[in-house]
């Protein structure tokens, strides 16, 4: 007759290459962030506030997929408050990259306080904000297992004030992952 097969030992023996597996190749990594376009929705005069249409693109570069809250963007002009944006919660499956169409508005009266700079910065076309970006997710380790994650995202961009074209952005990220739920 065949021999008996221990299951435990089998199952125990499996169970111990997944875990290797996802150490080996599973190291999560932070995922990216660019802003593409930017693009002006609408113009309110009376008020100088600026609606925004920014165009990312997000890459999840893990092995697994990702689910993220709802956030918001805040977008700064020499160390003050410029405007905001909403971030949408939604996924991303893993390995893949997509465009995140986000919309903002900027206040303009927000500039008295530097409108020399503002004023020299159209002069010459370029003009440097900062972002920030906090946002909250699982990631999907194995069917019944979700690791919780926040990303810290802080972004300089130079942008042409008049055509808002991004000239050049500097991204950094910062990963926390929690061990359990």
């Amino acid at each position: 007759m065949g021999k008996k097969v221990n299951w435990a030992s089998t199952f125990l023996g499996g169970a111990s290459a997944t875990a290797i597996a996802i150490l080996l190749f599973g190291k999560p990594r932070d995922p990216t962030f660019e802003i593409v376009t930017i693009k002006s929705k609408s113009l309110k005069l009376q008020t100088l506030q600026q609606d925004l249409i920014l165009t990312v693109h997000l890459t999840n570069p893990n092995i697994v997929p990702i689910n993220y809250s709802s956030s918001s963007i805040d977008i700064f002009y020499h160390g003050s408050i410029l405007g905001s944006g909403k971030v949408q919660a939604g996924s991303q499956p893993p390995k893949s990259c997509q465009l995140l169409k986000l919309q903002a508005r900027l206040h303009g009266l927000r500039l008295a306080n530097h409108i020399s700079r503002f004023v020299s910065d159209v002069a010459k076309r370029e003009m440097v904000l900062d972002a920030t970006l906090d946002i909250k997710g699982t990631a999907k380790v194995l069917w019944w297992w979700d690791r919780k994650f926040e990303v810290h995202l802080d972004s300089c961009l130079t942008i042409d004030p008049i055509d808002l074209d991004v000239i050049e952005q500097d991204n950094r990220t910062a990963m926390k992952l929690s061990m359990f739920w």
